[in-house]
C-alpha cells in the first residue's frame, strides 16, 4: 500500500506535490520503529500500537544459556524450591514407614516336641476308653462332640448357626446309640431341623434365616453323625478292635501323607484348600494306611481276615484324605489355619479328628456288612 510522504520542510512548509512510496520502506525487517526519510517524517505514519490492533505482541527471544532459560527452541526450565524427601503435595510431610520386624525362627525341633507330649496323652486316653466301651465312651464321644460343635461355629460365625440345636443334637445322637440302634440315631437328627427353624422363627429379620439353619445341620451331619457312629461300632462284636483298627489306619495314613510330600512331594493335590498337600503325599499316605490296617490284622486273626483287613484299610486310605480336606476348606472359607487351641500345636479337636471323623463313619457300615 503506497503512503503518501511530503518532501522536505518543517513545521508549516506544506507541498502539494506528494510522492507516494511502498510501505516496506518505512520500516526495517524484524525493527520496531519505522525508518525516516526525512527530518519531517510525519507522527502519523508511525507503526500502529499491536495491542490496539489485537494483533498478537512477538516476544522476545534471549540468547543461549541466558539464567533461567534452556537452549534456544526449548521451553525453559522452571526453578523453585525442591519439596522435602518423602513430602506430600498438600505441604505435609509423610510418616516414615514402620521397620520390619525380622521373620521369627521356626521352632521345627519344638513344635514337634510340642505335638508329641500332647499326642501320647491323647491315644493313652481314647485307647483306655475303648477298652472301657459302654457309657464311658459315649459321654467321651459326646464331650468331643460338644467340643467340635464350638469350634465348627466359630468357624461359621458369619452363618449365625444355633449352638444349642447342635450341642443337643450330638448328645442326644449318641446316647440314642449307647440305648438305641442305628435308626433311633437319625431319628435324632431329624428332629434337630424343625428344631432349628423353632429357634430362628424369633428374630425380628427373618433374612438370613436359612444359612442359619444350614450351618446348624452341617454340625448335626458332619460331627454328630461322627461322634455317635463311633459309639455304634464299639458296640457291634469284635468293635473295641475295630476301633482301634481304624484309629491306627488313619494315623498311618495321616503319617504317611505328612512324609511323604515333605520327602518326595513336588504335584500339589488341592492348592486352593490345601497348598502343602502333594498327590506323592497321598500316594504314601494310602500305602501305609493299607500296610498299617494289615499289620494290625497279624495279632486279630481270629476274628479279622486279610481281605476284611485289605477292604478296611482301603476305605480308610481313600476317605481320611478326603476328611481332612472338607476341613481345611471350611477353614479356608472362614479365613482361620486352625480351628481351636484346646490341643495346643495340634490346634482343635476338629484339627485331629477332621479325617477319623469320615473314617469311623465308613468303618462302622463296613464292619456291619461284614459281620452281618
Amino acid at each position: 500500500m503506497p503512503v503518501p510522504r511530503r518532501r522536505g520542510g518543517s513545521g508549516s512548509d506544506f507541498h502539494d506535490d506528494w510522492v507516494e512510496e511502498p510501505l516496506d520502506d518505512w520500516f526495517e525487517v524484524g525493527g520496531d520503529a519505522p525508518r525516516e526519510q526525512g527530518a519531517g517524517a510525519p507522527e502519523s505514519a508511525a507503526m500502529p500500537d499491536p495491542r490496539q490492533t489485537g494483533q498478537p505482541q512477538p516476544q522476545p527471544q534471549l540468547e543461549q544459556g541466558a539464567r533461567g532459560q534452556g537452549p534456544r527452541g526449548q521451553a525453559p526450565q522452571q526453578r523453585g524450591r525442591r519439596k522435602p524427601q518423602g513430602a506430600r503435595s498438600g505441604g505435609r510431610p509423610r510418616r516414615a514407614p514402620k521397620p520390619k520386624s525380622p521373620p521369627k525362627p521356626r521352632r521345627r525341633g519344638s513344635d514337634l516336641l510340642n505335638r508329641v507330649l500332647i499326642a501320647v496323652p491323647a491315644v493313652l486316653l481314647a485307647i483306655g476308653f475303648v477298652d472301657l466301651g459302654g457309657t464311658g465312651w459315649a459321654l467321651l464321644m459326646a464331650g468331643f462332640g460338644c467340643i467340635a460343635i464350638y469350634e465348627l461355629n466359630r468357624l461359621l460365625v458369619r452363618w449365625r448357626p444355633i449352638e444349642w440345636v447342635g450341642i443337643a443334637a450330638v448328645i442326644g445322637m449318641c446316647a440314642a446309640a449307647r440305648y438305641g440302634n442305628l435308626r433311633d440315631v437319625y431319628a435324632v437328627a431329624v428332629a434337630a431341623v424343625p428344631l432349628a427353624f423353632v429357634s430362628v422363627m424369633p428374630r425380628a429379620n427373618p433374612k438370613g434365616a436359612t444359612v442359619s439353619i444350614a450351618g446348624t445341620m452341617l454340625g448335626v451331619g458332619w460331627i454328630a453323625v461322627a461322634f455317635s457312629h463311633a459309639v455304634l461300632l464299639r458296640q457291634l462284636p469284635h468293635g473295641q478292635g475295630v476301633v482301634i483298627d481304624v484309629m491306627i489306619g488313619t494315623f498311618f495314613a495321616d503319617t504317611g501323607a505328612y512324609l511323604g510330600g515333605r520327602i518326595f512331594g513336588r504335584h500339589k493335590l488341592a492348592p486352593m484348600i490345601s497348598p502343602n498337600k502333594t498327590w506323592e503325599g497321598l500316594l504314601c499316605g494310602v500305602l501305609l494306611a493299607i500296610v498299617g490296617v494289615f499289620l494290625a490284622d497279624l495279632y486279630e486273626t481270629a476274628w479279622l481276615s486279610h481281605t476284611q483287613a485289605l477292604a478296611l484299610g482301603g476305605a480308610i486310605a481313600v476317605l481320611g484324605p478326603i476328611g481332612d480336606l472338607f476341613e481345611s476348606l471350611i477353614k479356608r472359607d472362614a479365613g482361620i489355619k486352625d480351628a481351636g487351641t484346646l490341643l495346643g500345636a495340634h490346634g482343635g479337636v476338629l484339627d485331629r479328628l477332621d479325617a477319623i471323623s469320615f473314617t469311623i463313619v465308613a468303618g462302622y457300615y463296613i464292619w456291619a456288612a461284614m459281620v452281618h
